[in-house]
């Protein structure tokens, strides 16, 4: 199956056209590699949940820094998060990386994760990126410019879910988690389809 490398162009959108659309991409990072399963997205305006929200800092990192630059932080103070800046014409924002089908690098995965179970160990957005060796060392890098890694996506589009957003408590109510609909490496089962397009 062909499949194309996704460019700066890709997260000169919406942040949920983005977090739809990474469903099924491939993002590699070193020796590992995974199939995107599962993403949420946030939004720079009207989203109570959003850093943006609450952080003038986040506002400035999302006006000056180019769409496609990573955002990393610290959750509770225990995990790493992936994000990727993502900035259409009407609405701005991330989307975070929620969970990963493992296909390359499942060994180092393992051992970095310190777990056998392949189907557990991106299951979960802390968790893919002890499994990939994400830190906050990218944080504000232009995830194009980082060697080593990229995201591809291959021309057929997996059948999509959807649901409200995990963990939140502010904006609860926006169904903008999305992720694919028969995957077994999703974090939490799924809800409902997404329409057809």
């Amino acid at each position: 199956m062909t499949s194309e490398t996704i460019t700066r162009e890709f997260f000169e959108r919406p942040p949920l056209v983005c977090a739809k659309e990474m469903l099924g991409c491939q993002l590699t990072w070193g020796d590992t590699a995974g199939i995107i399963v599962e993403t949420e997205a946030y939004a720079e305006h009207g989203d109570e949940a959003s850093h943006a929200f609450f952080r003038p800092t986040t506002r400035t990192f999302i006006k000056d820094l180019p769409p496609g630059t990573l955002y990393i932080y610290l959750n509770y103070g225990v995990h790493w998060l992936l994000n990727f800046l993502t900035k259409g014409d009407d609405l701005r924002g991330f989307v975070l990386i929620r969970a990963l089908q493992p296909v390359a690098g499942v060994d180092l995965m393992r051992k970095r994760r310190r777990l056998e179970g392949e189907k557990m160990l991106c299951s979960g957005p802390g968790k893919l990126t002890q499994a990939l060796g994400i830190t906050a060392q990218w944080h504000g890098k232009d995830f194009f410019s980082v060697p080593g890694v990229r995201l591809t996506r291959n021309r057929k589009r997996p059948r999509l879910a959807i649901d409200r957003r995990i963990g939140i408590t502010k904006s609860p109510e926006f169904e903008w988690r999305f992720f694919i609909a028969d995957s077994e490496y999703i974090s939490f089962k799924k809800r409902k389809p997404a329409p057809d397009p």
